[in-house]
C-alpha cells in the first residue's frame, strides 16, 4: 500500500512540474521589442470577451481573431482595449502588454 501511495504521489509530483512549465512562456527580450513595435504599427480594433479574464494562462475562444507576429512564433489580438501575445497554438494568453 505505502508503494502505491509513492507512486501516485510521484505522478502527481511530475503532474504539477509539467502544468508549471506550460504556463511559464518566456519571450526573448529583443523577441518582445519585434512584437511591441509591430502591435504599435498594426493596431487591432478592440473586441469584448465575455467570461475570460486577461489574465496569462487564460485561452481565448475560437471565435477571437489572431494576428500573427512576423518573425516570431506569437500571435497578438486586443481584447476590452488591452493587447494580449497569444500561443496561437494553445490560444493561451503569454503576455499582456500594457
Amino acid at each position: 500500500m505505502r508503494m502505491h501511495l509513492s507512486i501516485a504521489a510521484g505522478f502527481l509530483l511530475l503532474a504539477g512540474i509539467g502544468a508549471a512549465a506550460a504556463q511559464d512562456v518566456v519571450i526573448a527580450p529583443e523577441q518582445e521589442t519585434v512584437i511591441k513595435e509591430y502591435v504599435k504599427k498594426q493596431p487591432l480594433a478592440s473586441v469584448k470577451v465575455p467570461g475570460v479574464e486577461l489574465n496569462i494562462g487564460s485561452t481565448l475562444p475560437d471565435t477571437v481573431e489572431l494576428r500573427e507576429v512576423p518573425e516570431t512564433k506569437y500571435s497578438y489580438t486586443v481584447v476590452d482595449n488591452r493587447t494580449v501575445v497569444v500561443d496561437p497554438g494553445t490560444r493561451k494568453i503569454i503576455k499582456v502588454i500594457e
